[in-house]
């Protein structure tokens, strides 16, 4: 079983779930006060440091950058909002005659999201970005973007995104903040969604069924499927960008080429040594990296659908081909020049993506997560619709439910017995 390969934990481990649930618990019960303690008393904020930024804040900071840097969030921005816009546009209202009247569906965002950008060692804009476009590209009136000492050029994202606000604190106490509310500039959202840490996922956890979440994110995962035609200095380059992300990040090769592994690993070592993270992704590719040699592409498709990755590449001949076999991903990047980075960084598609094998049975990102499909009905013929009356009466009594028999009797015309 190739999938025990990428250990199937879950995404959160009970001693963090159960610390996490008393901060979520303290903050449901005393709102503000205890979001700004808990800010204080992990670093988040400084004494008399605003614990809300509102949108006059977040437009200095973006007026404050340098042209160059400006022109690229809009532009970042510019792009991701297009696929979403597009994604939002693929789902109608719709109207279906039944007996005696019509049932139809609307489609209506949520009021208020939350969308949760990591503050760890470097500042994450492009979370930022694909999170809030999102969710103001799904129509919600209010954006509240959370993130943890949030750098001069979160704050510009979250300006260029549309957010209306930016919560300067993150972890448990974020989510729960999120969730609850902590003032009246701080609504409860009715969706949360973007990666975090443990703590922000065991959060996420618990609240979910308060609020509709995107997903609990483990480990970022790649796997680059490859055959001889594939360049052995863009798969390392390719993997080792995934694997400067965290030293728990998975980095895969499969591949039809034994050669292939010998020629990566080579390459590693050589970019590594001249790689600024070269720390962390060198742990990542100790505790995750994973090289699986197929003896035909049938098989090396077979091995992918298995493992079901957060990011797939697809470098070989045939790009195409191979590719419309593939399954379970989170995201597919067909050929030699779609790097996952490009994903990562803006090209369209959201770079939120389920992890854990996790993609067989759900997607990344989307404005969906922010829609409500809403469904109503009327009838307005009652004589066309006795035998949908009758049948209703007749199911429910099998179903032992006098009260719903009855109600439904109600709408029965005499002649009709």
């Amino acid at each position: 079983d190739v999938g025990s390969l990428v250990s199937q934990v879950e995404p959160v481990d009970p001693k963090t779930r159960d610390a996490a649930s008393i901060i979520v618990e303290d903050v449901k019960k005393n709102g503000r006060e205890a979001v700004m303690r808990y800010g204080l008393k992990f670093g988040d904020l400084k004494p008399n440091q605003p614990l809300v930024l509102k949108r006059p804040a977040l437009k200095a900071a973006f007026e404050a950058l340098p042209s160059n840097q400006q022109e690229l969030l809009i532009r970042t921005a510019k792009r991701i909002k297009a696929f979403a816009v597009a994604q939002r546009n693929s789902v109608k209202e719709v109207r279906v005659p039944i007996p005696g009247g019509w049932a139809c569906q609307k489609v209506a965002p949520v009021e208020v999201a939350g969308c949760y950008a990591p503050g760890g060692r470097f500042p994450l804009p492009s979370s930022v970005l694909m999170t809030a476009v999102t969710a103001v590209a799904a129509g919600v009136k209010h954006v509240v973007v959370a993130s943890p000492r949030p750098a001069e050029i979160t704050k510009a994202a979250a300006h260029v995104a549309g957010a209306d606000a930016l919560l300067a604190v993150g972890g448990a106490h974020a989510i729960a903040a999120l969730a609850y509310g902590a003032g009246e500039d701080l609504p409860a959202c009715h969706a949360i969604v973007g990666p975090g840490n443990r703590w922000v996922t065991a959060a996420k956890q618990l609240v979910a069924g308060r609020v509709t979440i995107d997903m609990l994110a483990g480990p970022s995962e790649l796997l680059v499927l490859a055959d001889e035609s594939a360049n052995p200095a863009v798969v390392a380059s390719d993997l080792l960008a995934q694997a400067e992300h965290d030293v728990v990040a998975i980095p895969m090769l499969v591949t039809t080429h034994e050669p292939l592994v010998a020629k990566v690993e080579r390459e590693l070592e050589a970019q590594l040594a001249k790689l600024s993270t070269s720390k962390t992704a060198s742990a990542s590719l100790k505790h995750g990296g994973i090289a699986v040699v197929c003896k035909d592409m049938a098989s090396a498709i077979d091995c992918a659908n298995q493992l079901a990755p957060e990011h797939l590449e697809v470098i070989t001949k045939d790009d195409e081909k191979v590719a419309a076999q593939l399954q379970h991903y989170g995201a597919l990047f067909v050929g030699h020049n779609a790097a996952e980075v490009l994903g990562d960084y803006g090209a369209g598609p959201n770079h939120t993506l389920p992890t854990g094998g996790t993609a067989r049975s759900t997607g990344g990102l989307s404005v969906f997560d922010f829609l409500r499909m809403r469904t109503w009905m009327k009838l307005t013929d009652l004589k066309a619709s006795q035998q949908l009356v009758l049948d209703s009466m007749a199911l429910a009594k099998l179903e032992g439910l006098q009260g719903h028999s009855k109600s439904a009797q109600h709408r029965l015309i005499k002649s009709s017995l």
